[in-house]
């Protein structure tokens, strides 16, 4: 989290601040504050016996706190990261010194002794330690990450009591890298910024190090009614100016200019640079535009620069009105709020003019009980971008998803001006979440809704908030809940480009083992998933292996077969099998890719899902939009579909596809089912991986449903859990009377399941098979009336056979 520069962790502390000068009075690791931390302890033994050279700075000058000057100027606010200023205005006067932080020390020290306007290059790689004695900034960050690790020791029982507590870490947006002769590239982490510096720019032996950062406001000079800033303002820091080649800035921009005439001859994107962050800024000639991204040729090469890219228009001629009537623009927006939800929290609304969403925002304006907060820093949880035409209102509206949150009443819906989003800032709407009664945390999903208030557009996109803070008193630790899977990747970034779905082939399947019936199985009962043969048929099976499942009264051991275009069990002591070679008369037991792949996803038109757990994992997981697209049907989408989503990355785009058909079959829902549909077209793109890892998921959930109460037996049976860690599980989902409502029992029973589900690992059709027989040899087992686990059992045992008919090889190697 705090700044992943090249500051090793295992540096010699003692050493480091013993020998810092001017600063050490302001060391914050004193004898007096040393026993709270591990980490500083051997430094205060050292300084013990030194005449107490190293005193409190509460101690020796108490008298700086009520001297600040209050028009000082701050050397570390910049962007979003931590700004001092802001800390020193909202601290209380009666705040105590201990509350302190070492930012505020070393601020006021500077402004005494020091040159506020004097600055120095933050060098963030360093040979040796000698640069901390005079670097103020390499000090104060040497320190927050020292910080940092402290704080991993932390009590996170404690912490989960105390809202914003141990979240107000530095932010770090910027990256550092050293490069040699050969150069290379730069990026700013989750950003299209990047910097190119090519071979030969140092000499051989010689490095450059190239700094990045993102400032999120840009200059206001910018916008106006014949401008606007399309990127943040972009510092770069170079620490080599013995230069032999010019380096490129490579920026993807909020806008591209429209394809009409008027719009071409009348507007640019232009690059801006300056050696000052405050200006004057000249425009750059050596430029280069493709639809949206730009690259800037930099020459003027100093220690530190500043670029923005903006849309100019040489004039505004009717009927256009502004700059923006020239361009397609889209508009950023975050979704962020605590590491951790809490029972009352704060969301905030985030409107960029760009498209740079940091992963982190510090806000400093947040209230709690008409109280200003310290600053703290904030996650994003979600984000999106839209397509708007023209600068103007905005009305802003969050509602959840969950009946066991509520968004307080004032703060339902905000509007946002359109004179705000001409200025390019960031704009920022707060809303507060509470929780209603006294249940257990979790985490929910709730709706952000965007509507331009002078026309009929309406964007809006689901954010799933983190889990609450973990608990750590009980018996059993609780498990992580599905959001947190979401980032499990399975295939590398870098792969994603290359990823070529097979074509799904629509033909006979091709099966080398039959079965002859050697008795006659009718029911009166029917039974879902079981087949019904007459003595002497020839059933298909597809495949050796056997599953274990309750008939109508014990355990049996079923194949999985093909009879009269049905799949189904059929029990292994009732047929006789055979090789394809002594299969007589097949015709009855032939099936087509197609009809097994919609057969064996039957199940899911029954089984209970997170949707929001579903589109994450689906849009993360799935690396072509146009494969998916394909095989649900919507083959004639193209990307100027995705004007509304304007989605930048795959993983928004796949995510786009998956919403669409949601709401085709939410629109007609005697027809269409969402779940079954999604995973016959995962199976048509040969998604075997992400269909078993939804399939698990999804059991897992329902079978929490399906058993209630009931959950209890089952933990017995299958963890041989004792009545004190079954209790362990219920307590966190008890109520006001102590005891776990009914209609909340599937809480408790998820969160064992999961758990002993996780110890598997990736050995699915373990986990699917061990839950069938534990549920069956209950006392009244739920699967005797509920057979969709049996179903999913002949999906995953028919997955082989489904890839070796409809994907051959001779397909894939063309």
């Amino acid at each position: 989290d705090v700044n992943e520069s090249k500051l090793d962790l295992d540096i010699d502390w003692s050493a480091v601040f013993k020998h810092v000068h001017t600063v050490s009075k302001t060391n914050p690791f004193w004898n007096e504050l040393s026993a709270s931390n591990p980490f500083v302890h051997d430094i205060a033994a050292s300084n013990r016996n030194e005449n107490n050279k190293y005193l409190s700075i509460l101690k020796e000058k108490p008298y700086l706190f009520s001297k600040v000057s209050s028009n000082r100027d701050s050397l570390a606010s910049s962007g979003d990261e931590l700004d001092i200023d802001c800390l020193l205005r909202k601290t209380s006067a009666r705040r105590s010194g201990r509350s302190k932080s070492v930012s505020d020390f070393l601020d006021i020290v500077d402004n005494r002794r020091f040159n506020p306007h004097k600055t120095t290059p933050q060098k963030t790689v360093a040979s040796d330690m000698t640069w901390l004695q005079n670097d103020r900034e390499a000090y104060k960050m040497a320190w927050l990450s020292h910080r940092q690790l402290t704080r991993s020791c932390l009590d996170l029982e404690a912490m989960s009591h105390s809202p914003g507590w141990a979240q107000t870490q530095a932010t770090d947006i910027h990256v550092v890298c050293k490069l040699n002769h050969e150069g290379g590239s730069v990026q700013l982490p989750d950003s299209d910024i990047n910097i190119h510096v090519p071979v030969g720019h140092v000499l051989p032996g010689e490095f450059q190090e190239v700094g990045l950062k993102a400032i999120l406001n840009p200059p206001s000079s910018f916008n106006s009614e014949l401008s606007s800033t399309v990127s943040p303002l972009i510092e770069l820091t170079l620490s080599n100016l013995n230069t032999r080649e010019a380096i490129f800035l490579e920026v993807k921009v909020a806008a591209k200019v429209k394809n009409d005439p008027l719009s071409q001859v009348m507007s640019d994107i232009v690059c801006f640079y300056s050696l000052n962050k405050e200006g004057p800024f000249k425009k750059l000639e050596n430029c280069y535009t493709y639809q949206d991204t730009i690259q800037a040729k930099l020459t003027d090469l100093s220690h530190v620069m500043y670029a923005v890219i903006a849309v100019q228009a040489n004039k505004i001629q009717p009927p256009a009105t502004n700059v923006w009537d020239y361009v397609h623009r889209t508009v950023s927006v975050g979704i962020y709020g605590p590491k951790y939800i809490h029972p009352t929290f704060t969301a905030v609304f985030t409107i960029f003019g760009h498209n740079y969403i940091p992963g982190k925002l510090t806000i400093c304006d947040i209230k709690k009980g008409g109280k200003n907060m310290p600053p703290v820093v904030f996650q994003l949880w979600g984000k999106h971008t839209f397509l708007l035409e023209k600068p103007q209102d905005l009305n802003i509206s969050l509602v959840s998803c969950d009946p066991d949150f509520e968004v307080k009443m004032e703060d339902q819906s905000k509007n946002v001006k359109e004179e705000e989003l001409k200025t390019g800032e960031m704009v920022r709407q707060q809303f507060l979440f509470s929780m209603l009664g006294c249940r257990e945390m979790h985490f929910f999903v709730f709706l952000v809704q965007i509507k331009v208030l002078k026309s009929s557009q309406v964007t809006q996109f689901h954010v799933t908030t983190p889990d609450p803070a973990p608990k750590l008193s009980g018996i059993i630790n609780r498990p992580k809940r599905l959001q947190n899977r979401k980032e499990i990747k399975s295939a590398p970034l870098l792969l994603i480009p290359t990823v070529k779905y097979p074509k799904f082939q629509n033909k006979t399947l091709s099966v080398n083992t039959y079965g002859v019936a050697l008795k006659t199985v009718l029911r009166q009962n029917k039974i879902d998933y079981l087949l019904e043969y007459f003595k002497g048929d020839t059933i298909a099976l597809l495949g050796e292996d056997k599953v274990k499942a309750i008939g109508q009264t014990k355990i049996k051991e079923w194949y999985v077969g093909v009879l009269r275009r049905k799949i189904g069990l059929v029990h292994c002591k009732n047929i006789k099998v055979i090789s394809k070679e002594q299969a007589m008369d097949t015709a009855d037991s032939e099936l087509t890719t197609r009809n097994l792949v919609e057969q064996i996803a039957l199940p899911f038109k029954k089984l209970t899902y997170i949707y929001s757990v579903v589109l994450s994992t689906v849009s993360e997981s799935v690396y072509d939009w146009r494969a998916l697209a394909e095989v649900l049907g919507y083959s004639h989408m193209s990307l100027d579909d995705f004007n509304e989503a304007h989605a930048d990355k795959e993983s928004e785009r796949v995510a786009h596809v998956v919403k669409r058909m949601k709401e085709d079959c939410h629109a007609n829902k005697k027809k269409r089912l969402f779940l079954y549909e999604l995973i016959v077209a995962l199976l048509k793109i040969d998604c075997q991986g992400l269909v078993a890892r939804l399939t698990q998921d999804t059991i897992i959930l329902t079978s929490a449903v399906k058993l209630g109460k009931y959950w209890r037996e089952l933990a017995e049976k299958l963890a041989r859990l004792t009545k004190q860690q079954i209790e362990a599980y219920e307590v966190p989902h008890q109520g006001k009377n102590g005891t776990v409502a009914l209609e909340m029992m599937w809480k408790p029973a998820y969160d064992f399941l999961y758990t002993w589900g996780a110890h598997y690992g990736d050995s699915y059709r373990d986990v699917l098979q061990d839950l069938q027989s534990a549920l069956d040899k209950m006392k009244n087992p739920v699967t005797k009336h509920w057979r969709e686990l049996t179903g999913t059992l002949i999906l995953v045992n028919c997955m082989e056979v489904l890839r070796a008919s409809a994907f051959s090889k001779m397909e894939e190697e063309e």
